[in-house]
């Protein structure tokens, strides 16, 4: 249960679509010239239930090999998603940076939480390792086996970082993500814009005031 006049001290963020714009159309827009055969590429072989697995862990070398048994002629384009990923995690979202930077500076702690591959993640954190330099912990999917929405990732997340569900505030931009941390007592909100979360951030008292434009 939420205490109402619990203040709140700490903000965890989702990575993907929140943080940094995920594209995996990226990684092939060059490599397959037709568009019907790219969307289907992406529909059926490199699928997001196929990529979903290496969010809960399972390393590529295992998934890839799964896939490339099935569609030996595309074994060249699948092993490009191992190779190339974290091409398909950029740029940052406008103003998302800006945010973080201010948050941090209003004293509020600062956290991640992501469905994202362990083995993906450690490349894609080191290249950005500015971006994140004011995150205290950032909790990886794929390095713990649980996945969001599951209630236990987040009752690991608020134990790892030592906060309490009703003094913590979270970011993300899937529907069913928010509404599990909801259930759990955590104030949560629907990712749209950068502009749309500061007006959250100050309703929530996290952020001072809107800048003027």
């Amino acid at each position: 249960m939420v205490k109402a006049c619990e203040p709140i001290s700490a903000v965890i963020f989702d990575v993907g679509q929140v943080l940094y714009h995920w594209e995996p159309r990226l990684l092939y827009e060059r490599l397959i010239d037709d568009d019907r055969a790219l969307d289907a590429f992406l529909r059926d072989i490199v699928s997001m239930e196929w990529h979903f697995q290496h969010d809960i862990g399972r390393p590529f070398a295992e998934t890839s090999a799964e896939l490339i048994a099935c569609h030996p002629e595309h074994e060249a384009l699948i092993r490009i998603w191992g190779e190339r990923f974290i091409d398909s995690v950029q740029p940052a979202v406008a103003g998302m940076a800006q945010l973080v930077g201010e948050l941090h500076e209003q004293g509020i702690a600062l956290y991640g939480l992501t469905n994202f591959s362990a083995e993906f993640w450690e490349p894609f954190h080191a290249r950005e390792a500015e971006f994140f330099a004011h995150f205290r912990d950032i909790l990886v999917s794929g390095a713990e086996g649980l996945v969001k929405p599951d209630p236990a990732i987040y009752r690991l997340a608020l134990s790892r970082f030592g906060l309490s569900a009703g003094e913590t505030f979270f970011i993300d931009d899937r529907e069913e993500n928010v509404a599990a941390a909801q259930a759990l007592g955590i104030r949560s909100h629907l990712f749209q814009d950068a502009a749309t979360l500061r007006r959250a951030l100050v309703a929530h008292r996290l952020l001072d005031a809107i800048p003027a434009l």
